[in-house]
């Protein structure tokens, strides 16, 4: 049996995720009906209720900053003004914190019941829970973790060290598949009522050790003596282990049936009607969201990506993308007519979600061989991620684009230096990613922009006219107002430009 870490010892068991009291969905333990609520009745809920976050707001703002997306100028006055005017707040993006904050509230109930034989499931909300955190501590550095979600125990959850945060996650997901392995035989059988892997035990533990990988290779541009031998010993632990072989998508039964029914990325984009009906109309958050200058040029450039037709629309056989910034004729240089956001990506109310896509996996495993973590063929792996995002994008045959694309440094891995192939697998992924998970490839980019090593920083744009900070944008978001106000005693100090001028601890300044 798998031996079982402790990082944090002040909390036992599994109470070792935090939120900040004010969104605290624990049920009071003096309350009879929360016991009935058995984690086979709320897992469906808990992740969908998370993904939601994932695929709406975290989606938006990595996509706008990756400068993915621009907006419709010729419809639309003054949207995105902050973003592209890189003025972030205490308000910015402020329901980030709020949702995801809320949403593993509903994790940490599965984890903490007290019901018998329910191994499998809680072992599904400690993995689901240490997606979420991650992307805390990667959005916001410290936050609350060790003593949130107790109630009235604790109405002002102090923060913890984000590195600190970081490692205990590692144990969580060790934990969940030592969890899974050792299941007794009363353990009862996961179902239906997980809508992301259906019950698959196995995969969740492959998705486990993929978010272990990610989690590793963000630290990895780190070189203190510490950190340093902590990777070699994690990463020896992964070296027979299996990674995410499929998309790890999620889908409770979205249907047209109602508003709340959709996918709610999806639901973001069109109403009701069925796809075939000619009255269906077009949200205005559809009609907003337009490609950017920049992201059209690297798509319709030599060599043409195939997926910029499933990505975006085509105009005359090309993506037209106007620049972040820009305002339409005659004030502005923005063209007629701008690319909307594509058939890859707003397909329909029943469309699958994504948690994880296979080509991000292969690309973790890619940048893990290329720094010598793990064994492998980057180059293999390198090339069976373009070909997963052509498939999972729908967007043909990627067989003459992968050798093209491989001869071109900083997009290929076949040619260039070893900072120009890490640079490829940066940049495969921020295109496997565009439009389905933006929250990830902002933060990969911001991991790329290490020390002030190009890697794809010196790609991607600033909007017009925008000024911040050291002329670059925020390495991490500021802790909103909902949470200055009730846990005023415990928020560290914060100003604007404190955000430009650190990032989380895996942020080698």
């Amino acid at each position: 049996m798998k031996r079982i870490k402790f990082i944090l010892p002040l909390i036992a068991g599994f109470m070792l995720f935090s939120c900040s009291d004010y969104l605290d969905v624990n049920n009071s333990s003096d309350d009879p009906s929360a016991s009935l609520v058995t984690p086979n009745l709320a897992l469906a809920a808990a992740q969908s209720d998370s993904y939601r976050n994932l695929t709406r707001r975290m989606n938006e703002y990595g996509n706008v900053f990756m400068n993915n997306w621009g907006a419709n100028v010729n419809s639309f006055t003054g949207g995105y003004a902050e973003e592209f005017g890189i003025t972030i707040s205490n308000n910015f993006y402020d329901d980030i914190w709020d949702g995801v904050y809320r949403s593993t509230g509903e994790f940490t109930k599965i984890i903490n019941h007290p019901a018998p034989n329910f191994e499998n499931h809680k072992a599904i909300a400690m993995i689901c829970k240490a997606f979420y955190m991650q992307y805390m501590v990667d959005l916001y550095g410290d936050v609350p973790y060790s003593q949130a979600h107790l109630g009235v125990a604790n109405l002002s959850p102090a923060y913890d060290d984000d590195k600190a945060i970081y490692r205990d996650l590692v144990v969580q997901l060790e934990n969940a598949v030592d969890m899974i392995d050792n299941a007794p035989a009363t353990a009862l059988v996961v179902g239906s009522e997980d809508v992301i892997l259906e019950g698959d035990m196995e995969g969740w533990k492959k998705f486990a050790n993929t978010l272990k990988l990610r989690i590793l290779l963000r630290q990895s541009e780190l070189t203190d003596a510490e950190t340093t031998t902590y990777l070699a010993d994690e990463f020896a632990e992964l070296a027979t282990a299996s990674f995410v072989d499929q998309d790890v998508t999620i889908n409770p039964g979205y249907s047209n049936g109602s508003d709340d029914r959709q996918n709610p990325w999806y639901n973001l984009m069109y109403d009701l009607k069925p796809v075939n009906d000619p009255t269906r109309a077009q949200r205005t958050t559809y009609r907003f969201r337009r490609a950017s200058a920049y992201i059209a040029g690297q798509l319709n450039s030599t060599p043409t990506d195939p997926r910029r037709g499933r990505l975006f629309t085509l105009i005359s056989g090309a993506v037209v993308g106007v620049e972040q910034g820009d305002f339409s004729f005659p004030d502005g240089n923005a063209p007629a007519d701008i690319s909307a956001l594509g058939p890859g990506l707003v397909i329909s109310s029943e469309q699958d979600g994504y948690m994880m896509l296979l080509a991000e996996s292969l690309l973790l495993q890619a940048e893990a061989a290329h720094k010598g973590y793990l064994a492998g063929d980057p180059q293999a792996l390198f090339d069976g991620a373009i070909a997963a995002s052509f498939s999972q994008l729908g967007a043909g045959n990627p067989s003459a684009y992968i050798a093209a694309v491989n001869v071109t440094p900083g997009k290929g891995y076949t040619a260039g230096t070893p900072a120009e192939q890490l640079e490829a697998i940066f940049y495969q992924k921020s295109i496997a990613l565009n439009g389905i998970n933006g929250a990830e490839i902002f933060i990969e980019y911001t991991r790329a922009r290490k020390n002030g090593v190009p890697l794809i920083d010196a790609n991607i744009p600033m909007p017009l006219d925008a000024e911040a900070p050291g002329d670059h944008k925020p390495r991490r978001l500021m802790y909103p107002i909902s949470e200055i106000a009730s846990n005023t005693a415990n928020v560290p100090a914060q100003s604007v430009t404190d955000c430009y001028t650190s990032g989380p601890f895996w942020f080698a300044q």
